[in-house]
């Protein structure tokens, strides 16, 4: 292995494999660099894989569409054989059930911008497609702990409920990074795991490199931070943390599996459903299972993690409960084992969970981070953003003073970059939740 590369990438998730793709198509020879044993083993391993445009930004809708034309032609994207197979694309469709009628009304408004097709159910279409749900609203949402939680409903859901014919899943993320990573190899990238970075060398002109904990030394003058919930970790490391208004820090989450209630076969018929008046998700999962996840509500403690490398990997009983029981409202005869299934991982998650593509105060450090358990789906965009935002600056473009124009590869957007900056001020139109 080489000990001088064009750009180090720590990190070989989504977002790191793509970045490393991205540039090396334009003639970067770069470097990722992954504790772990292969790529795409960390927080992307556990995510749900979720391919949707809503967003509470319209910069990330597009960014979102953008992809989605990426993931729907894989195949093309990737552009080389892969002997582990591909990544598929179910595009089951999704549907969002909300509690607020401005929520909708603004995911309309960025889809009709952006031409993104989606229809208006009323809960009889919804009944008639889903007949196995319950149309009472169950919000606020509660913990089955609340006594507040058995009352009976009084009212229905909103009878604006969004369908997105367009959405669905990836069967298997990790086996997409795989893609990525071989794609990327194939323009020259190079992937070393098993390697965990222990410092970072810059001087007052800029990055120099990292050492690993081998003893390694490795040279390059551009570094991005692609670390997921290590982002925070890396980011002193380089020095750069104390210098940026917007923060990150891991957050640890789980998601849970039930089997597909009997009258309605998830395996055949599900579809990805956002349920805001219930505060949670759920979508088919490979067996006739549903996995069922949590949207943030009020109710739902967040557990911060102070670690990274040292947190509870165990579901816990009253979280499954709590995402179950709630899942059960929505659908009487699911059927809850005593005994949870399901994983536990962290996200990596921003002020205002939005992420930041950035450059940082110390030349030549980057930064994709922040992710907030939302962007899996973006990966083949955020790629091709954070390559242009790194040739532009290292050929001398002031980001900071002048925001970088970024046009995107399937959407007729010009993307301002400014509104991913570490230096925003929080975006108050977020969701505040997985979302974003």
């Amino acid at each position: 292995m080489k000990t001088r590369y064009d750009c180090i990438i720590i990190g070989a998730g989504i977002s790191g494999a793509a970045i490393a793709y991205e540039l090396s198509k334009k003639g970067y020879q770069t470097l990722n660099v992954d504790q772990l044993a292969a790529a795409g083993l960390g927080s992307t391993s556990n995510t749900c894989a979720i391919i949707r445009t809503h967003y509470s930004t319209l910069e990330g809708t597009a960014i979102a569409y953008d992809s989605w034309f990426d993931w729907k032609n894989w195949h093309a994207h990737i552009g080389v054989s892969d002997e582990k197979g591909y990544a598929r694309f179910n595009q089951t469709g999704l549907i969002n059930i909300y509690h607020q009628r401005k929520i909708p009304d603004k995911h309309m408004k960025f889809h009709d911008a952006l031409g993104i097709p989606y229809e208006i159910w009323n809960r009889e279409k919804l009944l008639t497609r889903m007949p196995h749900f319950v149309d009472d609203s169950f919000y606020p949402p509660r913990r089955p702990e609340d006594p507040r939680f058995h009352d009976l409903p009084e009212k229905k859901i909103d009878d604006t409920i969004l369908y997105y014919p367009n959405d669905g899943y990836i069967n298997d993320p990790v086996l997409s990074v795989h893609n990525i990573q071989r794609a990327a190899e194939s323009k020259g990238a190079t992937f070393l795991f098993n390697a965990k970075v222990v410092s970072i060398r810059s001087n007052e002109n800029g990055i120099l490199g990292i050492d690993l904990k081998d003893g390694t030394r490795i040279d390059a003058p551009v570094l991005v931070n692609a670390a997921g919930p290590h982002s925070a970790v890396i980011n002193q490391m380089a020095g750069v943390a104390h210098k940026m208004n917007i923060k990150t820090r891991p957050l640890r989450h789980e998601v849970h599996f039930v089997p597909s209630p009997e009258s309605f076969s998830y395996d055949k018929q599900g579809l990805v459903v956002g349920d805001g008046d219930l505060g949670g998700y759920h979508r088919p999962e490979t067996g006739n299972l549903v996995l069922v996840g949590s949207e943030d509500p009020a109710c739902d403690e967040k557990d911060w993690v102070e670690d990274p490398d040292q947190f509870n990997r165990d579901v816990t009983l009253a979280q499954y409960q709590a995402q179950t029981y709630r899942l059960a409202k929505r659908i009487p005869e699911i059927r809850i084992p005593n005994t949870p299934k399901g994983i536990a991982d962290l996200y990596d998650v921003s002020d205002d969970w939005i992420p930041i593509y950035d450059r940082s105060d110390l030349n030549g450090f980057y930064l994709a981070i922040g992710t907030s358990g939302n962007q899996y789906k973006n990966g083949p965009a955020i790629g091709r953003l954070m390559a242009e935002l790194i040739h532009a600056a290292e050929n001398g473009h002031d980001h900071d003073a002048d925001p970088l124009q970024v046009r995107l590869h399937h959407v007729d957007v010009t993307l301002n970059m400014g509104i991913f900056s570490r230096n925003r001020e929080i975006i108050q139109g977020s969701t505040f939740s997985v979302l974003g």
